[in-house]
């Protein structure tokens, strides 16, 4: 599991904005694709769960982009805590 969250750490440096948008498109696609397999009964949990996801995720990139906009374009440093918890 480290050697491809290793890999995956390498593949992300080297994208830039495009291809982080395909991918983000692509897993779209996948999660529209799955939630049209849900059954009727079970489409409100489903996307009750999925709201949460987003939301936990959602709200922590945008406050990080605001950030960087506040400081008016300057890079942000890697977060260390976060390769530190992967690796």
């Amino acid at each position: 599991m480290k050697r491809l969250t290793d890999y995956a750490g390498d593949y992300l440096q080297t994208a830039d904005w495009k291809i982080l948008a395909l991918l983000k498109t692509c897993l779209f696609a996948v999660g529209l694709g799955i939630g049209c397999l849900v059954p009727e009964k079970h489409r409100k949990p489903v996307f009750l769960a999925s709201l949460g996801v987003y939301l936990l995720t959602y709200l922590p990139l945008m406050a990080r982009f605001f950030w960087v906009v506040l400081r008016g374009g300057k890079r942000m440093p890697p977060d260390r805590a976060a390769r530190d918890y992967v690796r």
